[in-house]
Order: structure tokens, then sequence, then C-alpha cells
């Protein structure tokens, strides 16, 4: 933030222009060039794209790490990850690029794909969750579909870049992922569409497009 006169104000440092600048001057910046994948993480949206890179990269380099169909066990498509403590339904469906952590529950024919489910959350019989963040310790009902609308980068090109969104487009929230944050309860037989809803929210109807406060 500049102030009137022009003065920066002292707290305010600009990597590119205040650090960059002045090294590129001296002759101490240095590029190093890496063959890997890099992601920027400027967006929620953006956590499921780098949650991707890494899946990718764990069946390239530690497949062990990555859940495999097995009899008995849930329905694997793609690169899945799934914490040891965690209770998967064998009639589930999860894939491709879907994270599980520490202690999820996911009931009998559910649906995921494109997501990441942090510890303790719990997804009731039925459930679809579809390009989205589920908070630690959520609850998604029985029958509910949880969605939200991607914004990857042009996945054939390495080295893509995703686009700065800004949150609100003429006067209306951007179709993004959509964020459940930690303790929220979805109640069964909903429908919550490209929103985002803040921590220890317990809904009682359906939403779309709307930051649920």
């Amino acid at each position: 933030e500049e102030s009137p006169n022009g003065w920066q104000r002292a707290e305010v440092i600009r990597l590119e222009q205040d650090v960059f600048t002045a090294l590129a001057g001296s002759g101490k910046l240095y590029v190093y060039k890496t063959d890997g994948f890099w992601s920027q993480i400027k967006s929620a949206g953006s956590a499921i794209y780098a949650s991707r890179l890494y899946l990718n990269q764990y069946s390239k380099s530690h497949p062990e790490r990555l859940a495999q169909n097995k009899p008995g066990g849930p329905v694997i498509r793609g690169n899945v990850y799934i914490h040891a403590t965690a209770s998967i339904d064998s009639t589930a469906v999860l894939g491709p690029n879907v994270s599980i952590g520490e202690g999820v529950t996911v009931g009998a024919g559910v649906r995921v794909r494109e997501s990441i489910v942090l510890h303790g959350a719990s997804l009731h019989d039925h459930t679809c969750v579809l390009n989205t963040i589920v908070g630690w310790d959520s609850t998604i009902g029985r029958w509910a579909r949880v969605e939200g609308t991607p914004s990857d980068p042009n996945p054939n090109d390495p080295y893509a870049k995703i686009d700065s969104e800004t949150l609100f487009r003429d006067g209306r929230l951007t179709p993004s992922i959509t964020i459940l944050g930690c303790s929220v309860t979805i109640p069964a037989e909903v429908v919550i569409l490209n929103s985002i809803v803040l921590p220890h929210k317990e809904l009682s109807r359906s939403y779309k497009n709307q930051i649920i406060l």
C-alpha cells in the first residue's frame, strides 16, 4: 500500500522490485533451472492442482504410497492417497487425484474425485464430492452432493500457471472449488455448489455460488 505522497511504507516489501532488482544490480542474483514440477499456491483451488502434481510424482517415485485396487477394498481410479487410519467402505469409488487424511470415514457408495478430505471428516453413504476441499472434522450427510468448479491451468503445459482469479466478478462469487471449513455439517440430500463455508457452520439447505458466514 503506497501513501498519497509516493513514499513506500517501510514494512511493505515487493519481492520482484525491492529484492530481486537490488540483487541483480549487485551481481548476486542466480537462477536454478529445474525440470521438476512447480505450482503457485495463491488460491484454495491451486491446492487441489498442487495435490494432483504430488500424487503424480508419487506414482513415479513412491508408488507404494498410493492406494491400489484390492479385493474387499474401495474402487481406486488413478492416483489416490489414503491414510492408514482411514475407514473406507468397499463400495466407495475414489479418484482420480484424491487425498484422504487421518481418521476419515467414507461410507457405502460414496464417490470422491479431484478432492482433498482432511483428517477426521466423515462422508456418509452415497455422498458425491467433486473438486472440493473438505475441512477437518466436517460431516457430509447421506445422498448430499458437494461440488466445485476446477480452475486448473493447461495440463499439457508443464510450466503453465494458474490464473489469479479475483474472488468476485461483476458482483458475484467467481465459480471455483468448494471449500468446507473445519467442523462443518452438511445435511442429507442437499447440493453445495461453488461455495465457501466458514468453520463450525451447520447448514440446513442447498447453496450455490455463495460464501456462508
